[in-house]
């Protein structure tokens, strides 16, 4: 896969034999099918554009989706906090456009496996269309409702994204690996506080609930101060370990 970058840095998907069209010019397909990755190629409005080579944030910033994603400091946590890595195998429900799904598969490689469920046909569609675009073949979409039962086992993390997560637990426990992990996201502190009563009381421990902020840095000629605008509440993480 390549990606085409414009001198404002919007980001294109290059599809093989296909002509190039935007208000910065027209780039005929077979300039675009000979350039290597780190090439400059011009437009026939002599705009310039970059070849690069996407990686997963790439992507999914300019796939298609028709629901709000996760947020990157909500999926690093996730990632981080997990300790996820090659050959895990993960269950994800609340697909979505399949944003996390996609960071699961990039994250577990090719010896690592994710099944990621979506009660909504439209919505795994979409997912399905997003992961085979990506490239990436370790991760199998399931237009079904996780609460009909979990069909894996020895899963090493299981993250749930689901109005009503809790109602599961007792089947996650079943799935999950010792040591494995149940991650949640809530986007209302009553989710969270549920999530983590009953999460307790099936008997996980190392409970956690987290929630992110994010604010970057501004660099003026005066000096540097954090900026005015900053990534606030999003949703609060749930964290539980299987003893």
């Amino acid at each position: 896969m390549k990606m085409i970058l414009d001198e404002r840095g919007k980001k294109y998907v290059l599809k093989p034999g296909e002509e190039f069209q935007s208000d910065f010019g027209i780039i005929k397909a077979e300039i675009l099918d000979n350039a290597e990755i780190g090439d400059e190629v011009k437009s026939h409005l002599d705009r310039t554009f970059k070849i690069i080579k996407p990686n997963i944030n790439d992507f999914i910033d300019i796939m298609e989706r028709r629901c709000s994603i996760l947020l990157k400091k909500d999926i690093g946590y996730v990632l981080a906090h997990t300790g996820l890595g090659a050959g895990c195998r993960v269950v994800d429900a609340g697909t979505g456009a399949g944003a996390i799904a996609l960071n699961f598969g990039n994250v577990v490689g090719p010896e690592g496996r994710v099944f990621t469920y979506e009660i909504r046909q439209d919505f795994a569609e979409v997912a399905k269309k997003n992961i085979d675009n990506f490239g990436i073949e370790n991760i199998e979409v399931k237009n079904q409702n996780i609460k009909e039962g979990i069909d894996e086992d020895n899963i090493d993390l299981i993250f749930l994204d689901l109005p009503k997560p809790f109602e599961i637990f007792e089947e996650v426990w079943d799935s999950l690996n010792v040591g494995g992990w149940l991650a949640v996201y809530a986007p209302y502190i009553d989710q969270a506080k549920l999530s983590y009563r009953i999460a307790n009381k099936v008997g996980f421990y190392d409970i956690d609930i987290i929630e992110l902020l994010e604010r970057g840095l501004e660099i003026r000629q005066q000096g540097v101060r954090p900026k005015t605008r900053m990534v606030g509440h999003s949703g609060y993480l749930v964290f539980a370990r299987k003893l």
